[in-house]
């Protein structure tokens, strides 16, 4: 770059920058390749467009090129360039990923693939053999994105294609976080960039940020989790990515300790203007946060995170987190929410009489002699009260009527 007179194209400079070393472009070079996305609407060169995509594709900016990277993928159908057909597919596949679209991602994917296979260009299969994995993985189907990550293995470590080495790992961290195994997840993320560092020229440690904290967090690394922390700080990632600065936010209240503090960082990632563009991203701090609020018994609140968090999960297919949201849910008192849940929280006067008595700290016993019924009564009317509230205990009750007040539903 630096002996191309009299300087570089600008597009071409900016990409060096945000694909080739994203951890040190800094907030100018995305001004810079903003002000170049202005002019994506009506670009006419598939070539500029592909170019425009490569650069956009770690400060997280694909969403602006779905339009044009859709026309270059029609030309390609229609007998256009397979080289920039590959490229149209390779952005959409990501872009498609990080928005939730991850039957698009798998079928996109599919399409470059044969695309690769029949016109020779089969250097690019391992970028859609990793958009296929990463699916796969985190909708919990870890053997197939293990049969897939080693495929991709085996075509890059002879050929020392360390990039694609980088996102099979990715692929691998969030199997193992998929299966539980953090351990394993860390080990795999550390791998692509140690903890305390961004590795220079290693653009896909970005990708892997939460992933690297998390697995830390709950594999007995915290120490690395607060170095890793640190170094994106110091990097300032969150000005080079919005969806960086939300897994930032999740990163610093995971790797702290005070639970004031994490939870004002969970809150002030969430809150930030467009974070539901990344779906899962999003659930999965969404996820952590309520988690958070479990083991610090503030259940009600839990409740909310959790349950948004899950929401999401099943709608994505991610199964294995959908489990683990499950799971908190029922360790905070409450039942799984169901699609009809509106109907079933409705509740008859004198259930929501006898709720209310339980609430306060009433025992059955007193409860009956209040209302003028036996106690055996009044456990018949609790127990159908338990699932229209969505909860499992008595403990829940006052959490569960605050929260039936508060969304409008009155009896």
């Amino acid at each position: 770059m630096n002996q191309l007179r009299p300087e570089p194209p600008l597009l071409l400079a900016v990409a060096v920058q945000t694909f080739g070393d994203p951890a040190r472009a800094g907030a100018a070079t995305v001004d810079q390749l903003n002000r170049i996305l202005d002019t994506a609407m009506d670009e006419t060169d598939s070539a500029r467009i592909v170019r425009m995509g490569t650069a956009s594709i770690y400060p997280d900016r694909l969403s602006v090129l779905r339009e044009p990277s859709w026309r270059v993928v029609h030309q390609g159908r229609d007998g256009g360039p397979v080289r920039r057909h590959l490229g149209g597919l390779m952005h959409l596949c990501l872009d498609s990923y990080h928005s939730g679209r991850w039957d698009e991602t798998a079928q996109l994917a599919d399409e470059g693939l044969q695309l690769c296979e029949e016109s020779g260009y089969s250097f690019f299969a391992w970028y859609f053999l990793y958009n296929k994995a990463i699916v796969a993985a985190s909708r919990g189907d870890t053997d197939t994105a293990q049969t897939l990550t080693d495929r991709m293995a085996d075509w890059a470590t002879p050929r020392g294609v360390r990039s694609a080495l980088d996102y099979a790992r990715h692929v691998q961290a969030v199997a193992s976080i998929s299966d539980g195994d953090f351990e394993s997840a860390y080990r795999h993320a550390s791998a692509v960039s140690p903890p305390g560092r961004l590795a220079p020229y290693t653009p896909h440690a970005l990708w892997l940020i939460f992933d690297l904290v998390e697995s830390a967090i709950r594999s007995n690394h915290r120490v690395e989790a607060v170095d890793h922390v640190r170094a994106l700080r110091e990097a300032h990632v969150e000005e080079f990515s919005p969806r960086l600065a939300l897994l930032l936010g999740g990163c610093a209240a995971l790797a702290c300790e005070e639970d004031d503090v994490a939870l004002r960082l969970f809150d002030k990632a969430l809150s930030a203007p467009g974070v539901d563009r990344w779906p899962f991203d999003r659930a999965r701090v969404q996820l952590a946060r309520g988690e958070r609020l479990r083991r610090a018994r503030e259940t009600m609140a839990a409740r909310n995170s959790l349950v948004s968090a899950l929401q999401v999960f099943e709608q994505l297919g991610a199964r294995a987190w959908a489990q683990r949201a499950t799971k908190e849910l029922r360790a905070a008192g409450w039942n799984v929410p169901r699609s009809d849940d509106q109907q079933k929280q409705e509740l008859t006067p004198q259930e929501r009489e006898i709720a209310q008595l339980a609430a306060s700290g009433l025992t059955n016993k007193q409860i009956a002699e209040q209302l003028f019924i036996s106690h055996r009564t009044v456990g018949a009317h609790l127990y159908q009260v338990y699932p229209k509230l969505g909860i499992s205990s008595r403990a829940a009750l006052r959490d569960a009527l605050t929260a039936l007040e508060a969304s409008g539903f009155d009896g």
